[in-house]
């Protein structure tokens, strides 16, 4: 089994002390709990038992969301770093604060005055926050995701694309805005950029326009031995430029490929090899300056729809342009988003760490803030009013990627029962990744004989890795693994299992470790289901 689980090779500076969410004593902290060291089975207590884990700490939770009743119990109050579980919280936060069925309009404002088919003014693109703006809508209105996102490509092995064109959103708003009636601009196009200015420990900084998750996609493809790969890239958006040197090389050769880039992240370069047997080989490359970038791209997309646009289409956004409101402008086009809860699922199924930060900015917006750190409040608010206990989480970020992140097996089970007591039980769930079938989980069970769990464990994943510079070895800082155990029909457990403190030799024991933890959800769910 290969479960592709993400993990990033350096940890994230850290930018400030640590920071609770848990601020205040409207909850009153659980008591703490004596650690029930419970007999897991000889198959779970091999796994816990390799040689990677000889220093790790183990935690675990899993409760009969029916009855209360506590099935396992192994360190359920002691902080753990969470890896990525801590999405749970953070888009939690943003699903409830906006609501599943939440769709954002993101409209275009005409500022200036109409003489038949001529703008005399300006175009303004108010962004509202919008993970995708269409780039990974199908024609169902679903959201496209595949298990290994493009955004690791650089770190993790298997990334791919969706087949979707990141641009669909602003070529669906350029023609309507020639549907409008307007063929000329004889001004500029402008993003309006104000909706929330980020919290700078969020890394991967959420912008109000996100196009192509503010990446280039660069695709190498083998040849022949000797000749230079074949390279195609998108979004193609002016002024960036990418060229590559990377060659062919024989059958069973290494794939190493290079990604460097001028400072404004616009002149982009490949180097290195790639096998002439190997699979299409992806990388990306960050957009420093989304708004400039949206710009460009919907201007580019007008000229594509008909209209033209007498300002330079590239260089910086004018946001001088902006007016203080919108009062007298004449809304005309607008792109509208697939409901918020497909924009969960998308975080949830491939771990998208942009999304994860972004839910962040997007309480904070609910709350009339332009600041994302006050997201964190908005948070805490949701967490009280749900009976969940703020003092078992520390969180600096949303995509649980910084230092000071930490969760306890508790927290979490308690906000996994908490979403099973809703009316959105059944989304919340399925929007996991489900084992053996799809997201993260994808590629854990290849023979459901041999794993009775397959499609009856959903769970959010974690990873949380760093470079050990002594030993040449990476630091596993967390694996961790969080969800529902499918008992029986309509009957669920929900559990969170955390391991702190592993050494593996490369990428592919980060991997294997993943895989470990996904093994173990499936033997949870095996045991549960075997004493029903």
């Amino acid at each position: 089994m290969g479960v592709r689980v993400r993990a990033w090779r350096r940890w994230a500076t850290a930018v400030t002390a640590a920071f609770a969410v848990a601020l205040g004593t409207a909850v009153t902290p659980a008591s703490p709990v004596t650690p029930q060291r419970d007999d897991l089975g000889p198959e779970i207590t091999a796994i816990m038992h390799k040689a990677p884990y000889a220093h790790a700490q183990w935690g675990l939770l899993e409760v009969d969301d029916q009855t209360g009743r506590i099935v396992h119990s192994d360190f359920p109050d002691q902080f753990f770093i969470p890896g990525s579980t801590a999405k749970l919280f953070g888009v939690s936060g943003a699903w409830n604060a906006l609501g599943g069925d939440h769709r954002f309009t993101t409209p275009v404002q005409a500022l200036g005055r109409r003489a038949g088919s001529v703008l005399h003014g300006n175009l303004s693109l108010v962004a509202q926050g919008d993970l995708t703006m269409g780039g990974r809508t199908k024609p169902d209105g679903s959201v496209d995701y595949v298990p290994i996102d493009h955004t690791y490509a650089n770190d993790a092995p298997g990334a791919t694309l969706t087949p979707e064109n990141p641009l669909a959103g602003l070529d669906l708003i350029a023609h309507q805005i020639r549907r409008a009636g307007i063929t000329e601009v004889r001004g500029d196009v402008v993003v309006d950029d104000r909706l929330f200015t980020t919290f700078p420990p969020l890394d991967p900084a959420p912008t109000p326009l996100i196009i192509n998750d503010n990446v280039i996609d660069l695709l190498s493809t083998a040849t022949t031995p000797g000749h230079p790969a074949k390279l195609s890239w998108r979004p193609q958006v002016a002024p960036y430029q990418v060229t590559s040197n990377v060659r062919t090389v024989a059958a069973g050769g290494p794939t190493d490929i290079t990604v460097s880039a001028s400072p404004d992240g616009t002149r982009i370069h490949l180097t290195g090899t790639i096998a002439a047997d190997a699979q299409p080989t992806l990388r990306v490359s960050p957009i420093q300056d989304p708004s400039a970038f949206g710009r460009t791209a919907l201007i580019e997309a007008l000229a594509r729809a008909g209209v033209k646009v007498t300002a330079t289409a590239t260089g910086a956004n004018p946001v001088r342009l902006l007016p203080r409101d919108y009062t007298g402008a004449r809304r005309v086009a607008a792109y509208v988003s697939p409901q918020f809860w497909q924009y969960a699922r998308l975080i949830f199924k491939v771990s998208l760490n942009l999304g994860g930060n972004l839910a962040i900015c997007l309480m904070a917006v609910t709350a009339h803030s332009h600041q994302c750190g006050d997201g964190f409040r908005v948070l805490r608010s949701f967490l009280v009013r749900a009976g969940i206990d703020p003092t078992q989480l520390n969180l600096l970020d949303g995509r649980g990627g910084d230092p000071n992140d930490r969760l306890t097996p508790r927290v979490v089970t308690q906000l996994l029962r908490y979403w099973a007591s809703t009316r959105e039980a059944t989304r919340f769930r399925e929007a996991q990744p489900l084992l053996g079938v799809d997201g993260l989980l994808a590629f854990v069970c290849p023979d459901p004989s041999d794993c009775p769990g397959k499609g009856k464990v959903w769970a959010k994943t974690g990873t949380a890795a760093g470079e050990d510079a002594v030993n040449q070895r990476i630091a596993e800082g967390a694996l961790a693994i969080a969800g529902y155990l499918e008992v029986r029909p309509g009957r669920f457990h929900s559990f969170d299992l955390v391991m702190n403190g592993a050494s593996v030799p490369d990428i592919q024991g980060v991997i294997d470790g993943g895989d470990d933890l996904a093994r173990i959800a499936g033997l949870l769910q095996e045991q549960a289901a075997a004493r029903r």
